[in-house]
């Protein structure tokens, strides 16, 4: 049956599409033993424990807290968050959400069997891709820039470091403040999507509708990613069905996540699944952008990071 499946999507698919689908499976059969790696690393103590995410426990109440809600720069970044942001993000949700609505009720009306080799494969490239996008933009908000920068700095630089000085601020977080930039950001693929279907021929439609749910299940991924990154930093009221998907590895799972959250942050950034994250930690593939980066600019890679973390009065 698998060879069969492999055998009609090979002759379905043009050329690029083999190339992209051998790429990825490559760096997904690396991935795929990363699960557990990770869990023995945190099962032998090397990360933070799960009832003390902000490693608080031990600090005495003279001492300035380390991490967490507490810590002085993590309340001078929550300020920050903006009713005019709030706005901004519930626009992006609600726009998402009808053009995205639109193009899955396209997809449907569109589909036909022999389109089920090529969905399967772009479901599985579109979920590697998203991984590699979440890490992407991860990284460069992660590692550069400051909050200081004007409009983008605290609208969106700014939950990045908050995020590392109070881990746990994302569960208090609702869906519009967890996932409305992202909800922004898929806006023109979503819009160029429904644009194909409205404007092209059956033709046309039947020859791309493999590419088009490629597009969707990755958009769809990347909306998810803020909340699937949430649910890792969260241990208490998850649903069964979430945490069975976090143990495939469907989506991030919270022992694999964990592994970022050791100071100085500076690995495993893909968030939508994580399968990415050990191929990519196993060529350098950040540091090597890193070096690259600070050789070519002279910026140094995390120092707003860290002046962030530093403020502990």
């Amino acid at each position: 049956c698998q060879a069969s499946f492999i055998y009609i999507a090979f002759m379905v698919w043009p050329l690029w599409y083999h190339i992209i689908f051998v790429f990825f499976s490559i760096l997904f059969c690396f991935g795929s033993t990363m699960a557990t790696d990770a869990k023995n690393m945190a099962e032998e103590g090397s990360f933070m424990t799960e009832d003390d995410l902000n490693s608080n426990a031990g600090v005495t109440e003279e001492a300035a807290t380390r991490w967490g809600p507490g810590h002085a720069g993590a309340k001078e970044l929550a300020k920050m968050y903006s009713g005019g942001k709030r706005i901004q993000e519930t626009i992006a949700v609600v726009i998402s959400s009808v053009i995205g609505s639109s193009v899955l009720i396209q997809l449907i009306l569109n589909f036909h069997v022999k389109a089920v080799p090529s969905i399967m494969i772009g479901c599985f490239i579109g979920a590697l891709v998203a991984d590699f996008l979440s890490g992407l933009v991860h990284w460069g908000a992660d590692t550069w820039g400051t909050v200081d920068i004007t409009i983008f700095g605290p609208a969106f630089i700014r939950p990045f470091r908050e995020h590392h000085i109070d881990p746990t601020a994302i569960t208090r977080h609702d869906f519009i403040e967890t996932s409305g930039d992202i909800c922004m950001a898929i806006i023109p693929t979503l819009s160029y999507q429904l644009y194909c279907f409205y404007c092209h021929t059956s033709e046309q439609i039947d020859k791309e509708y493999g590419l088009q749910c490629f597009l969707f299940i990755t958009v769809i991924y990347l909306a998810m990613t803020n909340q699937i990154h949430k649910w890792s930093h969260t241990y208490f009221g998850l649903s069964p069905l979430i945490c069975k998907l976090q143990d495939l590895h469907v989506i991030l799972p919270k022992h694999h996540h964990r592994i970022h959250h050791v100071a100085p942050h500076e690995t495993y950034y893909c968030i939508t699944n994580g399968l990415l994250n050990y191929p990519l930690d196993i060529i350098q593939f950040w540091p090597a952008f890193e070096w690259l980066i600070e050789r070519v600019t002279g910026s140094k890679a995390r120092s707003d990071d860290m002046k962030w973390a530093s403020k502990l009065k």
